[in-house]
């Protein structure tokens, strides 16, 4: 070999400076992710311990046959006082609390991801995300959460509509707890039957992930004050509860008529499928049959995004001061 070739590919060989800068940004990039998960696990935590008694609600209401409940609160009313307050309202309140932590974790991680590829595959001026950067992010971070998501959701619904059952005395309801309905739906159907709902749920997640973040991050903006030069200053707290409220309201519009379908598939004891799932409710009650509960669930979708947003505020904000 030349020492004129030799020489041209040590020029094309990055330099020991830019080596150290890539490692950087590298490691930057790491952090910022770590943050993103830890953050959303926070998060995770405020929303099912505010949201999950509407969820509830909502869920007995999509599957409950007709005339078993008048409206929402009818079925507080009964719920209460069939199985009590705190037993009654938090019915299956452990598979979400061990899930939805990993479950917001991957949700805000991979949403961190998805803006990282945003910006490798096109341009972020000034760097603020357009509002279809942000939904295409937004969406992104939907497609590993569905691995965490479809099962528990799966668990934490069968366990809702247990405590609709009325026990005869000495009847033991089926499942003793969320470890147990794993076992068996494993048992009945494999891996397969545990993940009954996932396309569902990616249909629900992947769209509704996608105006979530994008409505947080436009009305975040709208409500960021300036100083006098123009420079965007930190955003208080309540002003982020608003901006997490309204990203709650928004993801739900467009998808509720999937999640209705998705709680369908889940609960089911059978094997149907999508198709059969959509045709049945629709027989039922036409369209009006595929938003029972969205009620509760704009009702829940306030306080617990804001709950959401809250706390990965406070955990971004707490791991800032402690790590700088």
């Amino acid at each position: 070999m030349s020492s004129s070739s030799t020489s041209s590919i040590t020029d094309k060989l990055p330099s020991a400076k830019e080596l150290e800068q890539d490692v950087v940004v590298a490691a930057k990039k790491s952090v910022s992710s770590l943050r993103d998960f830890a953050a959303g696990g926070v998060g995770g935590i405020f929303a099912v311990v505010v949201g999950h008694p509407f969820d509830l609600v909502k869920v007995r209401m999509q599957t409950a046959e007709k005339g078993v409940y008048t409206g929402a609160m009818d079925v507080v009313r009964k719920t209460v006082a069939r199985e009590g307050l705190v037993r009654g309202m938090y019915a299956g309140v452990s598979a979400p609390l061990v899930g939805v932590t990993p479950m917001f974790a991957v949700s805000f991680w991979g949403y961190g991801v998805g803006k990282q590829l945003v910006e490798s595959f096109s341009e972020v001026k000034d760097g603020q995300y357009s509002v279809g950067q942000v939904s295409a992010a937004g969406f992104f971070s939907a497609i590993p959460m569905t691995i965490i998501t479809a099962p528990f959701e799966r668990v934490k619904i069968i366990l809702q509509i247990q405590g609709q059952k009325q026990l005869a005395p000495g009847e033991k309801p089926k499942y003793s707890g969320g470890m147990d309905v794993v076992r068996q739906l494993y048992k009945q159907g494999g891996i397969k039957s545990v993940y009954r709902g996932s396309v569902m749920t990616l249909a629900r997640d992947g769209p509704g992930s996608a105006a979530y973040f994008a409505t947080y991050e436009t009305i975040k903006r709208r409500l960021t004050p300036k100083d006098e030069s123009g420079k965007p200053q930190k955003l208080s707290l309540p002003a982020v509860m608003a901006a997490g409220g309204a990203a709650g309201v928004a993801m739900w519009i467009p998808v509720f008529p999937v999640d209705t379908i998705k709680s369908r598939l889940q609960s089911a004891d059978g094997n149907a499928g999508i198709s059969a799932t959509i045709k049945q409710l629709y027989a039922k009650g036409g369209l009006k049959a595929f938003f029972p509960g969205m009620g509760p669930a704009m009702a829940r979708a306030i306080p617990a995004n804001a709950a959401t947003f809250l706390g990965v505020e406070l955990a971004h904000s707490a791991m800032n001061k402690t790590f700088g």
